[in-house]
């Protein structure tokens, strides 16, 4: 998943500095949104381990 944000921002720039503005919007609009995925995804992993090591050891 950070690959597909990584490859939306480096088109977000190309696209900024050739002039197409519209595609440089959609592609940062694009990363913001998987990022904020990642970081949900991401914290509910972490949080699920703990929850599941903390069961384990109880």
């Amino acid at each position: 998943m950070m690959r597909w944000i990584i490859a939306f921002i480096v088109i977000a720039l190309i696209a900024m500095f050739l002039g197409f503005s519209t595609v440089s919007n959609f592609a940062f609009a694009l990363a913001k949104i998987y990022f904020a995925i990642f970081l949900v995804l991401f914290f509910a992993v972490i949080f699920l381990v703990f929850y599941i090591v903390k069961k384990i050891r109880h």
